[in-house]
């Protein structure tokens, strides 16, 4: 077996532990970056996906009853015109 030199030995476990160090750094980094946008984007008023759908059929319901109603009251104001 071949004996390590004592200097390569402390400078492998040296990287060893700033590639450890900046690893972690790394993921505080990402972590912190992460909760940021989270604090940030929860002030905004964004809606589900399920009640943009939602909204939308009402907004798709309330246009098509506003066409018979419209309908409707071109019908009865000709009635009255024809009297």
């Amino acid at each position: 077996m071949q004996n390590q030199n004592p200097m390569i030995a402390d400078l492998v476990k040296l990287a060893n532990s700033a590639a450890g160090t900046f690893a972690g750094m790394t993921r505080e980094a990402r972590e912190s970056a992460r909760e940021r946008l989270k604090e940030a984007m929860g002030g905004m008023d964004f809606v589900s996906r399920e009640e943009f759908d939602t909204v939308k059929l009402m907004a798709q319901k309330a246009r098509e009853e506003n066409e018979a109603l419209k309908s409707r009251l071109e019908e009865l104001e000709a009635k009255l015109a024809g009297k």
